[in-house]
């Protein structure tokens, strides 16, 4: 998925969205605003959505299907995104918006907020809008804790509420991602009593040594659910199973790919799963530089 093809005669263009998984996560307490300060590392994807775009003269921001995977358009982040980029840049151009759905809605891989980010970026790109990617990162952010890293589009370490973004250079790796199809509401879920929210500050060093491991998430979503909890149980069998993001979405990190199909094909049947690499820069960018 790492290509946008150049624009068909439809007018169309498509720009890649990638997955993301979160290494660790931890939460270190609550700012006076009522956000949570978290650490964590951003893992970007070879493996996520592709959006298509189409430029309008009318100004008008459109989504194609009108009731594209289950979210009301007003709430679409891809649609917030145009319409944000729009009035930010003064843009007299509008856009017809189509996502091509992969990520799992509520997983925890970041599939909404990497939709966002790619329509600024690539919108910035066509509508000639002039960003640079600070500003396209601070609009991002009025979307989506989430939504800046894809706007960078670097695997980061995290912190802040996971703004304050740091590079950072992670040993190849592919990995088994299961979606369990349990979503909870992120809101609920930093309310959850049982939840750890006064970790001590974990340091980069930390997590490349392995210290630093673990997703605060993880032992209250066990609780509240048993899909959560037997999938798992069924993955910690094949490696080291972890929980990503807010989300039921859970991965095992192999070193090849070829370890992480062959515990694909191990799975019980019924499970939803797919097999992706972490890649360093995302498949978005590298589109750009190809157009």
């Amino acid at each position: 998925m790492g290509r946008a093809v150049s624009e068909a005669q439809d007018g169309w263009s498509r720009w890649p969205a990638p997955a993301k998984l979160n290494l660790f996560l931890r939460i270190l307490g609550r700012r006076p605003d009522g956000y949570h300060r978290l650490q964590t590392v951003f893992q970007l994807l070879d493996w996520g959505d592709t959006v298509r775009l189409r430029l309008r003269p009318d100004g008008q921001i459109r989504r194609a299907v009108s009731q594209a995977y289950g979210v009301p358009e007003e709430q679409d982040l891809a649609i917030r995104a145009a319409k944000l980029l729009q009035s930010e840049a003064k843009i007299a151009e509008g856009a017809d918006i189509f996502v091509e759905k992969i990520i799992p809605l509520g997983g925890g891989f970041g599939g909404g907020s990497s939709d966002a980010a790619t329509v600024l970026v690539a919108l910035n790109r066509l509508w000639a809008a002039g960003l640079d990617e600070d500003r396209l990162a601070a609009l991002g952010q009025q979307l989506g804790a989430d939504v800046p890293v894809f706007v960078r589009g670097r695997s980061a370490w995290a912190e802040g509420i996971g703004e304050q973004l740091t590079p950072i250079a992670l040993a190849p790796a592919a990995y088994l991602v299961v979606d369990t199809g349990v979503g909870v509401p992120t809101a609920e879920l930093f309310q959850a009593p049982d939840l750890t929210r006064d970790a001590a500050p974990a340091t980069i060093a930390d997590f490349v040594s392995g210290s630093a491991l673990g997703n605060a998430f993880e032992p209250v979503l066990r609780r509240r659910s048993e899909a959560v909890e037997a999938t798992l149980q069924v993955l910690s069998q094949l490696g080291p199973a972890a929980l990503t993001g807010t989300g039921g979405g859970c991965f095992v990190r192999f070193g090849v790919r070829a370890d992480a199909e062959a515990a694909l094909a191990r799975l019980p049947k019924g499970f939803r799963a797919w097999v992706a690499e972490g890649v360093s820069e995302s498949p978005l960018h590298r589109a750009l530089g190809q157009r």
